[in-house]
């Protein structure tokens, strides 16, 4: 019996599995090419067909022809994918295209039909765990040099006795190769695992600048509009009475909270964009505005603090000072910025107004904004009735900010 030794390396190439990867579609694997695997397998189809013999129709040559292609369709089968074969069809193919390879080996009387031993005993560790893998690639080595030694006799060449013990070997080929596949699999996960945290932290992050920028147009546009609204109610109001004095003195105050408006748009803005505003200056001008002069108390050792604090301050004296406007015109208010060891606190108050008022609904957001600007903070605000001392009856806001 002739034999032809191999020229090429055994299995080497896994069957072509597809990874889902985000931002490029779906790509095999690296180190899975199905088109080299292919070239492989129609290589070895090729030159069995040109050099295993005898192949016919009769006799020994139809036994050859007929085990050639039940060869043939095992080792194509390797390009099926894994999840539509499962373990156990997967170990009761190859056995039987190990055995149908040994078969092969022992009836034809030339050729390369080894090699179909060679890549089926590759693909063995790439298709199945190690252990039963390497029991397969066992099995195929005794049973595949059992079939050269009875075929040839004890007195043959030693070579066809050790080709045939060998057969087995490219088993540690498709383990090395599972196990880079695997690692490859491991990396890919991690990798869209990453991906996905990172898609969820940026998602968290947008919908906190949202949340943010809601209280600042609320801070702006809510309590601004609903000033100068009023202001114009009472001015269409005082038409009908002709009193034309306090018409002009409330499109007068209409005005001036325009411009008041314009201004709180514009430290928005510089919020926004995170520039920082000076606190103190800030603070005084804007307790001026509001028609409450000498009205701000400074205790402590002043101090610069972060940008995001001193934001988040002035946005809950705004609103504080707005709710001061709507709900108690006219009345008394005092603001005090105490710079502490720990903290910085915020607290202000306002009696009650001098006359009755029907004040205008609000959105009931701006509370809501104050706990969240505190909150992300890591400090705390208070607001509810004053019960007792010389502002019984008024308002008190505190919000105290570690700084």
């Amino acid at each position: 019996m002739r034999y032809v030794l191999p020229v090429s390396g055994t299995d080497s190439t896994p069957p072509p599995e597809k990874t889902a990867v985000r931002g490029a579609g779906h790509r095999p694997v690296p180190g899975q090419d199905p088109r080299t695997q292919w070239a492989l397998t129609l290589a070895v189809v090729v030159v069995g067909m040109l050099t295993i013999r005898p192949m016919g129709l009769s006799g020994q040559g139809l036994a050859v022809a007929a085990l050639f292609v039940v060869n043939c369709a095992a080792l194509l089968a390797r390009g099926l994918p894994e999840h539509r074969v499962s373990r156990r069809v997967a170990l009761v193919w190859l056995t039987l295209g190990i055995i149908a390879a040994a078969a092969l080996i022992g009836v034809s009387s030339s050729g390369t039909s080894y090699l179909f031993a060679f890549f089926l005993a590759g693909h063995l560790g790439y298709r199945l765990d190690s252990r039963a893998a390497l029991t397969l690639a066992g099995f195929c080595s005794l049973l595949c040099g059992g079939v050269l030694y009875f075929h040839l006799g004890p007195g043959h060449l030693v070579l066809p006795w050790v080709l045939g013990l060998a057969s087995g070997t490219p088993v540690l080929v498709g383990i090395v190769n599972r196990s880079q596949r695997q690692a490859v699999k491991a990396a890919l996960a991690a990798a869209e695992s990453s991906e996905r945290a990172a898609r969820a932290e940026a998602q968290s992050a947008v919908l906190t600048e949202r949340s943010r920028i809601a209280r600042d147009v609320h801070d702006v546009l809510a309590h601004s509009l609903a000033g100068i609204n009023m202001q114009l109610e009472l001015a269409d109001a005082l038409l009908d009475t002709g009193d034309l004095d306090r018409v002009r003195e409330a499109n007068n105050k209409a005005h001036s909270l325009v411009k008041e408006s314009l201004k709180q748009a514009q430290w928005t803005v510089h919020a926004l964009r995170e520039d920082s505003l000076p606190l103190l200056e800030s603070l005084a001008a804007m307790v001026e505005s509001s028609g409450h002069r000498d009205a701000l108390t400074v205790t402590g050792t002043v101090r610069e603090l972060p940008a995001q604090v001193t934001q988040n301050l002035l946005r809950i004296a705004q609103e504080a000072l707005t709710n001061a406007t709507r709900h108690a015109p006219g009345g008394e208010v005092g603001v005090e910025l105490a710079f502490g060891a720990s903290a910085t606190a915020l607290r202000i108050r306002n009696r009650p107004a001098p006359h009755k008022v029907t004040p205008s609904a609000g959105s009931g957001m701006g509370l809501i904004g104050m706990r969240e600007r505190v909150a992300l903070l890591g400090g705390s605000v208070t607001a509810g009735p004053i019960t007792e001392g010389p502002d019984q009856g008024g308002w008190q806001v505190e919000a105290v900010i570690p700084a």
